[in-house]
């Protein structure tokens, strides 16, 4: 049997907002953006340079039960990990545009990491691995 991940579902307060994050300051790419009723898109954004990867699906909370899990889809734990090629490269830009981290640049066993928030709160691990 060979399974993958394709999607990972992450609520969002709007699209375009969440468009614009994602692409403008994480540098993703807009994979696809279609609409599927008045109040419904299917918004796919993945990282820059992945390779048929897994692809994060924006989607819209629909409900007040919903919202209230916009940034806090696991309780507050990291929720996504960001692989780079130069974890340097990346933590300077995303510092110059303004991303938040709440775990500054550390060694660990398995790579350079930090932990940023996104626009939501959904915190991440930037991590570079280390060479094998």
């Amino acid at each position: 049997m060979k399974q993958s991940l394709a999607h990972i579902a992450v609520v969002v307060r709007d699209y375009d907002e969440a468009i614009t994050y994602y692409t403008n300051t994480l540098g993703f790419t807009l994979v696809e953006d279609t609409v599927l009723s008045e109040t419904k898109r299917w918004v796919m954004v993945q990282p820059s340079g992945a390779e048929n990867g897994c692809m994060l699906l924006l989607a819209k909370a629909a409900t007040p039960e919903q919202e209230k899990f916009i940034g806090y889809q696991t309780g507050g734990r990291v929720f996504l990990f960001l692989y780079t090629d130069n974890f340097e490269r990346d933590y300077q830009n995303y510092i110059s545009k303004g991303v938040e981290f709440t775990i500054a640049p550390h060694k660990e066993e398995y790579g350079m990491v930090a932990v940023f928030k996104d626009i939501y709160g959904n915190l991440w691990d930037l991590i570079e691995p280390s060479k094998k």
